[in-house]
């Protein structure tokens, strides 16, 4: 018998326009009556084709989570899945829900996450609509369900009761079968199958290696404990802070050295012992990778395992291309063309990835937000990523921050920092970036601060896979002597605007490469404040957050 499906009257919230990574906002929006159902109504409304299928539901653990999936499951029964597979407790990791989603030919998948944002009830909450190939919806997806955002009289549900998120098994919600299931260990299979986990076992193994991962009370932690201690046979308590919590435990899940501080600090002090460490965010997707004493920066950390791929089994037999998005440094290009293969420079948004991915002309991709991923999955993977370079250690058998400095010999050092203004008045925020725009005719040619702009413009890019074309990515400001300064709005806040500055330098010379970043960036920092006019529009003097 056909469960009956409810049809509940509602009517259009404002402000329900997916960003680059989804609909993200406080919980307490989430939280208003038809909210949540809106959003997830408009997305089935612009599927077509899922009656029968199979839908992926899971998140990163954070506050809200577990109702938002009960609410999901129902809706998704009303919207004729025939199928779900749910991570136990409601966790997948964005890029295990990738795996799941690829594994499994699931018609698509709903991710609940936002990312490395705080959590929490007072904290943010996300939720965003993955494809069949297990990669972000494309931006004409997104706009459709934006559209219908606007326009939407009722959603859709049916009459069931809660399940048990937190027993492996079969259940059935309505018509529709839902399978909860071990979150780890599809994506556990696929990583084994890129690894030399062998070689990497006998590096832990190993009495003169030690290493630390900080899952900051995140998603990862449950994955870093059964590939990193359980299959690999690092010491217990190898994973730090490795239990989900609602709120991250009072932490803010972005690995960078502010809000991983503690690690950076274990890896500087000589007296921890510690080889090499590594940390991930809310939902899994990004890393940050530390040497003794020095911070991989994500920019660096994608050239080098584009540099080192013949040494990882899953990427020996080559590379196809790379990727990067526009504000990430040029570092990964010089590598490209040293390999002979193409480097494709993308907006911000790992969706723009994926058609690179999916039409095998990229095999490796990144960005400077600590984003870095392959063609295993459609996200970027921060474990992933860890994993990679305990390969390279492995092989190698040289410390990280050599390894980078040895990197830098070869090819060069680009210089790199992103300044991050958060929290700006949206008004404000839209005022500086139209101001540039404004004035690009006159920045090409001119002298600012005593350097040359060679070019300045808006970024704009076309899909060399399917011709569609994204404009007004990010305001860049190029230099004759290589350096670049970038300015865009974030996507992934959810309270005003951040304003991020990114900006880099290229330096040949050995001699300067150990010259403290900021210094060496100290007269773009002043060329970009010239430019934009930064603390007289928003008032802000200093960036929030130097990364």
């Amino acid at each position: 018998m056909t469960t009956k499906v409810i049809s509940v009257s509602s009517a259009p919230f404002s402000g329900q326009k997916p960003g680059t990574s989804g609909l993200r906002k406080k919980v307490t929006v989430f939280q208003q009556e038809r909210y949540l159902e809106n959003f997830v109504q408009a997305i089935f409304d612009t599927l077509s084709g899922q009656q029968g299928k199979t839908l992926v539901v899971g998140g990163d653990g954070r506050y809200y989570n577990d109702v938002a999936i009960q609410t999901i499951l129902r809706m998704a029964a009303a919207a004729g899945f025939g199928r779900a597979l749910v991570g136990c407790d409601g966790i997948l990791s964005t890029p295990a829900a990738s795996a799941v989603i690829r594994k499994w030919q699931a018609f698509g998948g709903l991710i609940l996450s936002a990312s490395h944002n705080p959590g929490g009830p007072d904290g943010d909450f996300g939720i965003k609509y993955n494809l069949g190939n297990g990669g972000p919806a494309n931006e004409a997806f997104t706009d459709a369900v934006y559209q219908r955002t606007q326009e939407i009289s009722a959603y859709r549900t049916i009459e069931a009761a809660d399940i048990d998120l937190g027993r492996l098994g079969e259940f059935q919600v309505g018509d529709m079968a839902v399978s909860i299931i071990d979150p780890v260990a599809d994506y556990a299979e696929l990583l084994e199958s890129l690894f030399d986990f062998e070689r990497i076992a006998a590096l832990l193994a190993r009495a003169d290696f030690r290493m630390r991962f900080d899952a900051m009370h995140a998603v990862t932690g449950p994955y870093a404990k059964a590939i990193l201690e359980s299959r690999l046979g690092a010491p217990a308590g190898t994973v730090v802070n490795g239990t989900p919590l609602p709120d991250f435990g009072g932490g803010h899940p972005d690995p960078n050295p502010v809000y991983a501080a503690e690690l950076v600090a274990a890896l500087a002090d000589s007296r921890s012992g510690l080889s090499f460490g590594a940390a991930s965010d809310g939902d899994g997707d990004r890393n940050m990778v530390v040497g003794r004493g020095f911070v991989v920066s994500p920019s660096d950390s994608l050239a080098v395992i584009a540099a080192n791929h013949a040494l990882v089994p899953g990427y020996a037999a080559g590379l196809a291309g790379v990727a990067r998005s526009m504000p990430t440094s040029c570092a990964v290009d010089r590598v490209a063309q040293a390999l002979g293969i193409p480097c494709y420079e993308t907006p911000t948004g790992w969706k723009y990835f994926g058609s690179l991915l999916d039409a095998g002309k990229a095999t490796i991709c990144g960005e400077e937000s600590a984003g870095t991923g392959s063609s295993h999955v459609r996200e970027k993977d921060g474990l992933w990523a860890v994993l990679y370079w305990l390969n390279i250690l492995a092989v190698r058998d040289t410390p990280a921050d050599v390894i980078v400095r040895e990197h830098w010999q070869r090819f060069g050092r680009n210089v790199y920092s992103r300044h991050d203004y958060e929290g700006i008045e949206t008004a404000a925020a839209d005022r500086l970036m139209d101001g540039l725009r404004a004035r690009l005719p006159q920045l090409a040619g001119s002298l600012c601060n005593g350097l040359r702009i060679e070019a300045a413009d808006d970024f704009a890019y076309i899909d060399p896979v399917d011709g569609s074309r994204s404009e007004r990515q990010g305001i860049r400001i190029m230099l004759d002597d290589g350096s670049r300064v970038v300015f865009r709005l974030s996507g992934t806040g959810t309270e005003g605007a951040t304003l991020r500055v990114y900006l880099e330098r290229f330096v040949a010379d050995p001699s300067r490469h150990e010259v403290p970043t900021q210094e060496a960036l100290a007269p773009l920092v002043q060329l970009a404040e010239t430019v934009a006019q930064i603390a007289g529009i928003t008032g802000r003097k200093k960036p929030d957050v130097i990364s």
